[in-house]
């Protein structure tokens, strides 16, 4: 029954890193899993909402429009003006770079693609970022619990 328990520990971190980043190292330290193996699932998870959102990012973008638009949205907001600014100074690689400290997986994706940045580069970039991030932010967040623990 220990590896059932360890199967639903890695596919919560996975499932729930589709849809905020930080979600899956978080539940990997409360869960005292293996921290190599939280980060690849905390990676994979990103990865799997980056894909799905560049695939079918348009349709699910004019599916939210509809469903969401009732009122008229600032377009020049502080928050969409940051955005461009990182576009401008490091375009796709500064999306992907951010995308799990600021946005979420789902974000990322999107905005990488309203951008009107080609799939392949998105995913290439996403791909290095998820996996950079997922073993910093993992390893810092294992390593913060042994601190905490040995006082």
């Amino acid at each position: 029954m220990e590896n059932l328990d360890d199967i639903l520990t890695y596919l919560t971190i996975y499932a729930s890193s589709t849809i905020k980043f930080i979600f899956g190292p978080s539940i990997g330290v409360a869960a005292n899993a293996n921290w190599v193996l939280t980060s690849l699932c905390t990676a994979m998870g990103m990865m799997t909402s980056v894909a799905a959102f560049s695939l079918i990012g348009d349709k699910i973008r004019s599916i939210f429009r509809t469903l969401f638009s009732r009122k008229k949205r600032k377009v020049f907001t502080k928050r969409n003006r940051q955005f461009v600014r990182i576009w401008n100074a490091y375009g796709i690689a500064g999306i992907a770079f951010f995308t799990p400290l600021l946005l979420t997986p789902i974000g990322g994706a999107i905005l990488a693609n309203a951008f009107g940045g080609r799939q392949l580069v998105i995913f290439k970039y996403m791909m290095i970022s998820s996996l950079f991030w997922s073993f910093v932010i993992t390893y810092s967040l294992f390593y913060a619990r042994e601190l905490i623990e040995s006082l």
